[in-house]
């Protein structure tokens, strides 16, 4: 399918972004078909949708990674961005937000405001995202699209306004009436035709359209006089307020529909066209230039190069796709561009319009438009493309931490040379995973929750080849003591010739907070200088090792005050050894405790799940420190062990139905509870004898 060439007025960029199965995938196909842009109505549930593509989305039967598709209307080229609704992606959800200019709010008629609905309306909100809302599955059971309208204004306020009713609900939801021009529509086969309007819902239209048109004049003065004095507005006034309103995010319009159906397509594309933004409406982008001033760059076909790379995909087959939106300016096939974060050159290949999985050659992207280009060399997410002679970066996307820690290690001898390279490919389309070396030595990896972790697995596995496998991490638990004691350690071996004799005697104290320190008190020679490194690196290389659970040994001062020596059997190695043996000791005598991290956690939560989340808290060891309130969220900071915390984004979400959040920080040490560490340490002699015993 071939797009024609348009200018910006006539080019729209649509996000689909709602809550998990609220059918935004099949809204968006339904929108593809009846452009006549894909030859054949594809389907979520049996693995033929044009936008879920990937062999993981297919078997999930839900969309995992974000989609893009053009084609053309009335002389308007649309692009939507159909996104995941499930907490877990929301990566993705960001980068389609910044990709568009407008998004279409997809709610599910039969149920309330959900969490993946709420999460949209922020990052719509933190982008400044004109939004229409569109209330789907009305024709299901159970489905209560008046219900639905109350439920978001409820939610998000009288900016969110009705712009059509529904006509019936569940099994009689036939059709929609529209506000604006007072007409009503009905679904008849597979087309709408104009009806006359039910006379049992005049009141609801009168009641509904003055809901509009309360939101509607805030976008115009007199209007709103005119409004505000009873006065009648005309529709075309009306229509002049949504336009103006929409774009400035002023209100918000609910449109209502069946995407499985098709009910409602024809009034939802009008609607984009008449009221979502084009890029001439949309405020002047904030780049940055070499000399790292804010310049603002309007869109403009014939301006400096301005692109925004939104997406990275990595293939074994294809290599890095890189999806674009071009700000400003026009990228060219076969041409160079500039990479100013790399300080780097890019030649651009061949660029491609997206249909869902299908690509679509094309000579150039202009300003307003979206697309990919394969094999960058250095480009990846969040980077902007320019020009040399005017190099321009733009502010970096903000995604969130993740907070779900689990230990990885490969699952065969044969995936292990392959791990390390397919988890850097992996990193790069996945802005929201992290892979660390934590204080055990072990590689863990940091996702949103168990979902992404699943589906990162399964992408590792088939993609490039390394099977990996999940544990709980380790804490990185430290020893420590608690008393100042003294012991003695002879280390003496007589074999044919020179023999080995080491003898020492240490006292050992607590120094809180200051690590490892060693010192010498000798008198007389009883020990001489030369054997006092053999002496300190038993001690260091012993306190690395732990002596009671096999965890470093830290906050201690060991300071060799006697011993005796041989004058042929003595040498570094008898002391460092007999060192060794005496820290070992002196530890067992000196109170040895194990100290365990305390983190300091800001939970964000939605105030109705307060008292949940506050006895779950406490249930984990933890101590709340205090309470605030950010954006109309509770924020509970409290002071929680790291061992309570590994698996904490997942059962969080679950307590507060997918709305709550965390971030935390090492704040200090602790002393790990006596029936805790009695077990740390039997699985440690656990581990040692079955060691020992193989």
């Amino acid at each position: 399918m071939t797009i024609k060439s348009v200018d910006l007025p006539h080019i729209r960029s649509v996000v689909l972004a709602g809550h998990a199965g609220s059918g935004k995938t099949t809204l968006g196909e339904q929108l593809l078909f009846r452009a006549g842009a894909i030859p054949r109505l594809g389907n979520v549930a049996d693995g033929t949708s044009h936008l879920d593509f990937e062999p993981e989305e297919q078997k999930r039967r839900e969309t995992l990674s974000l989609a893009v598709a053009t084609f053309d209307r009335d002389e308007t080229e649309i692009t939507i961005v159909d996104t995941p609704g499930y907490p877990d992606f929301v990566s993705e959800v960001i980068q389609g937000f910044h990709a568009a200019d407008g998004s279409i709010l997809v709610m599910d008629a039969t149920s309330g405001v959900e969490a993946g609905l709420e999460n949209a309306v922020g990052i719509a909100r933190t982008t400044n995202t004109a939004a229409c809302f569109f209330i789907n599955k009305c024709d299901r059971e159970n489905a209560d699209p008046t219900a639905a309208l109350d439920a978001l204004r409820g939610a998000f306020g009288n900016k969110v306004a009705p712009l059509q009713i529904a006509i019936g609900a569940a099994e009689s939801f036939s059709g929609y009436v529209d506000l604006v021009h007072r007409k009503a529509y009905r679904w008849e086969g597979s087309t709408e035709i104009e009806i006359d309007i039910p006379a049992e819902l005049t009141a609801e239209i009168d009641r509904r359209r003055d809901q509009l048109l309360e939101a509607a004049a805030e976008a115009d003065d007199e209007v709103l006089t005119k409004y505000l004095e009873g006065q009648e507005v005309t529709d075309p006034e009306l229509e002049a307020c949504l336009r103006k309103g929409v774009k400035e995010s002023i209100l918000a319009p609910v449109l209502v529909g069946s995407a499985t159906k098709g009910i409602g397509l024809r009034g939802l594309l009008d609607a984009i066209v008449r009221y979502l933004p084009s890029p001439a409406d949309e405020a002047p982008a904030a780049a940055t230039d070499k000399s790292g001033s804010e310049v603002a760059i309007p869109a403009d076909m014939a301006g400096p190069l301005l692109v925004r790379v939104f997406k990275t995909t990595a293939d074994p087959y294809v290599g890095r796709l890189t999806y674009l939106r071009v700000l400003s300016g026009t990228l060219r096939s076969q041409s160079h561009a500039w990479n100013a974060e790399r300080g780097e050159e890019e030649r651009i290949g061949q660029l491609l319009l997206l249909h869902g999985k299908d690509q679509e050659p094309t000579g150039e992207l202009r300003a307003g438009e979206i697309g990919a280009v394969a094999k960058l060399g250095v480009t990846v997410t969040g980077d902007t493309l320019s020009s040399r002679e005017r190099p321009l970066s733009l502010a970096p996307m903000a995604f969130p931490e993740p907070t779900l820690m689990m230990a990885i290690e490969p699952q065969s001898k044969a995936d292990l040379d392959k791990m390390g390279p397919a988890l850097q490919r992996m990193l790069e389309e996945e802005q929201t995973a992290r892979v660390e070396r934590s204080a055990t030595g072990e590689q863990v990896l940091r996702v949103i929750g168990d979902a992404h972790a699943a589906v990162i697995l399964e992408r590792l596995k088939r993609k490039f080849g390394a099977a990996v496998v999940t544990h709980t991490p380790k804490v990185p638990y430290k020893e420590t003591i608690r008393a100042k004691t003294q012991a003695h350690g002879r280390y003496k071996k007589q074999t044919g010739g020179h023999g080995m004799f080491g003898d020492v005697w240490l006292e050992i104290e607590p120094t809180p907070g200051e690590g490892v320190s060693f010192a010498e008190r000798i008198v007389g020679g009883s020990v001489p200088k030369q054997f006092f490194p053999g002496v300190e690196k038993g001690i260091r290389e012993t306190a690395a090792e732990g002596v009671i659970a096999g965890y470093p040994l830290s906050d201690f001062k060991a300071t060799l005050y006697d011993g005796s020596f041989h004058n042929v059997d003595s040498n570094e190695l008898s002391f460092k050894i007999a060192a060794s043996m005496a820290l070992k000791e002196a530890v067992h005598q000196a109170k040895p405790a194990l100290l365990e991290p305390i983190m300091t956690v800001a939970v964000r939560i939605p105030e109705q799940f307060m008292g949940e989340v506050n006895r779950d808290l406490n249930g984990r060891r933890g101590r709340v420190l205090g309470m605030d309130t950010a954006e109309g969220f509770q924020v509970i900071t409290a002071s929680v062990p790291q061992a309570e915390l590994f698996t904490y984004a997942s059962e969080l979400r679950s307590l507060t139905a997918g709305r709550g959040t965390f971030s935390y920080t090492l704040d200090h040490y602790d002393e790990v509870p006596g029936h805790i560490a009695e077990k740390v340490i039997a699985e440690h002699r656990k581990n040692g004898e079955e060691t020992s015993g193989h």
